[in-house]
């Protein structure tokens, strides 16, 4: 029960209501003086009603003893006395009328009809509790303002939610499809009436390009009142280079290669080419649009051929590896190498890695390492088949010739060396024999030679 018991008084009489009526009322109300002790036998309960809908009134008796019933509106003016209606308000229309109970109902309700509702028994003492109706508004108006119709991808926009004249106020949610965001709030009140602005700021993708925001209100007047507004983005185009032929195997020697490269963006690229990256693209071969065409494979044509395609927003490319093997190579291609790597870290999300390509990398930026699965790389064809056994085979010449460049080496020291010890080597003289040069026979040689030996300071022995 969300009534609550007063002291009875007298009645305000209604308009139009008969003469007699207030002093049958002022009547009744003196004579409940002398107390008898029965309890509270009054029910009612509060209502609460949407603006233009129809609210009803129910007062009650728990125990009836025939007691007289009546209706009071805010203004403590009588709508319905037992079963008259002294107001002359034809909103007020009588359900139910018995001894136990008064129904009222009050059609087309408006902001002016809150407010409290007393109902009266006139037992001994008399009875009085109220019930209180609350009007509900719901929003008049919901509406989503867009800062640009047009995004840019990796651009931050602004939107703006607005429930009008609400009552109470409203709450308002905001969806990127089935994700849920969140968004900041303002309430502002005119009168007795609520306008309720949520802004959103959301940084836009190629992913979120034809993807609904709603704008959701929370309002116990009105169930799934929502607006909704298609986002529209521009993004650079996203690159893929098939290969048409072979379609499997190696890339041999006077085999024909046909590559074909398709270019995805919005707005639609308006620019293709083929280039051939770090050289300049063979003679032989023929580009007609988006398709590459080598008729007669050679050595000469290995390297990195690259698709590039552009439109309003920018560029973006996709490599192809080519190896050219001998027309003797019988090894399996084990990965294929289209080094097509995504534009930015939030692009690993976007291209399904597990086809044939994954997205572009634009030419202007710094490429990430993306790590592939063995599966993935080996359901994408590529032009290095077989290039772990041919890696092998070129290791091995490698050390080859280095050592034999290790040994050449070490010959020609060997040759250096003896040429110059063959050119230093002869007789050498010591001074031992000093003085006997000189001498006239050979008797006095040796004793000037004995005399020079004496003298230990002029025996010094040089070595050349």
């Amino acid at each position: 029960m969300a009534g609550r018991a007063q002291p009875s008084g007298p009645a305000g009489s209604g308009g139009g209501a008969p003469g007699l009526l207030p002093l049958l009322l002022l009547l009744l109300s003196a004579a409940a003086i002398i107390p008898r002790g029965d309890g509270q036998n009054l029910v009612t309960e509060d209502v609460t009603v949407v603006e233009g809908d129809v609210a009803t009134i129910s007062c009650r008796v728990k125990n009836s003893d025939d007691s007289v019933i009546q209706l009071l509106n805010p203004n403590r003016q009588t709508i319905y006395f037992r079963d008259f209606r002294p107001l002359k308000d034809s909103r007020f229309q009588l359900v139910n009328f018995s001894n136990s109970e008064l129904r009222v109902s009050l059609t087309n309700v408006s902001i002016s009809d809150e407010g409290r509702y007393f109902c009266q028994l006139y037992t001994d003492p008399p009875q009085e509790i109220y019930t209180t109706i609350t009007v509900l508004v719901p929003p008049r108006n919901l509406v989503i303002d867009i800062e640009k119709e047009t995004a840019v991808e990796g651009e931050e926009i602004e939107l703006n939610c607005t429930a009008m004249a609400s009552r109470p106020a409203t709450t308002i949610r905001w969806f990127k499809g089935n994700k849920e965001l969140t968004g900041k709030s303002e309430v502002e009140r005119w009168s007795d009436m609520y306008t309720v602005t949520s802004q959103l700021l959301l940084k836009v993708g190629r992913e979120d390009d034809g993807v609904p925001v709603i704008c959701l209100v929370d309002h116990p007047a009105v169930k799934d009142l929502q607006t909704q507004r298609y986002l529209e983005v521009m993004y650079k185009p996203q690159v893929r280079v098939s290969q048409n032929y072979p379609l499997q195997g190696l890339t041999r020697e006077g085999e024909p290669l046909e590559l074909t490269c398709a270019a995805f963006g919005k707005p639609q690229p308006t620019d293709m080419r083929w280039l051939r990256v770090d050289d300049e693209m063979p003679q032989h071969v023929v580009v007609s649009g988006s398709n590459l065409l080598i008729s007669n494979l050679n050595k000469t044509d290995n390297g990195t051929y690259r698709c590039e395609a552009s439109n309003a927003v920018g560029k973006s490319h996709a490599d192809y590896m080519l190896f050219v093997y001998d027309t003797t190579a019988t090894t399996e291609p084990a990965v294929h190498g289209f080094t097509q790597l995504p534009n930015s870290a939030e692009e690993l999300d976007y291209g399904d890695l597990s086809g044939t390509s994954v997205p572009p990398t634009a030419s202007t930026e710094a490429l990430p390492t993306v790590q592939l699965s063995n599966a993935s790389l080996a359901s994408r064809p590529d032009s290095r088949a077989g290039e772990e056994g041919a890696i092998r085979s070129v290791d091995h010449a490698v050390v080859g010739g280095v050592v034999a460049v290790v040994v050449f080496a070490m010959l020609c020291l060997l040759i250096i060396l003896g040429r110059y010890f063959a050119r230093h080597k002869g007789t050498y003289f010591t001074h031992e024999a000093k003085g006997a040069d000189d001498a006239a026979d050979a008797d006095t040689a040796i004793i000037n030679a004995e005399g020079g030996q004496n003298n230990s300071e002029e025996k010094k022995e040089y070595f050349i």
